[in-house]
């Protein structure tokens, strides 16, 4: 059975605060790689082992839509799934939601480019076309 998404949960620490004492914005952006990395793990295949395919998959574009923010110690789940691929890109989609109550907190999207070494664009290989099943956006 295909996977059709993961869930990471990551707790704010004090250094990812700002001024404000809401997550910094750019904090976001690492919770999506955390989580994007995940689900290739356990989709079957790491990172690591991508880049000893003789690629990279590297972010073309990133959307994220703040709906509320999260504050000192939340615990804010980041749901990851796939939601486009194509022979040189995939799109994962998530979902950032505070792990207790489940509000929304962002929404956000990654399409990952697919380069060679030299940093030129490339087909994703077959077998790991097969690991990235794009699936519904879940609720």
């Amino acid at each position: 059975m295909p996977l059709t998404h993961i869930d990471t949960i990551a707790r704010v620490n004090y250094s990812e605060i700002d001024k404000m004492g809401v997550v910094y914005h750019s904090r976001y952006a690492v919770w999506l790689d955390v989580a994007r990395t995940e689900y290739l793990r356990q989709a079957g295949m790491t990172y690591r082992e991508l880049e000893e395919l003789g690629f990279f998959l590297v972010v073309g574009d990133l959307t994220m839509r703040y709906h509320r923010p999260a504050r000192y110690d939340d615990e804010v789940r980041v749901r990851c799934w796939v939601r486009d691929v194509a022979s040189r890109r995939v799109t994962f989609a998530y979902r950032l939601t505070d792990a207790v109550t489940g509000v929304l907190l962002v929404s956000a999207e990654t399409r990952m480019l697919s380069l060679n070494h030299q940093f030129h664009p490339t087909r994703i290989p077959p077998e790991v076309l097969a690991l990235l099943q794009p699936a519904a956006d879940p609720a």
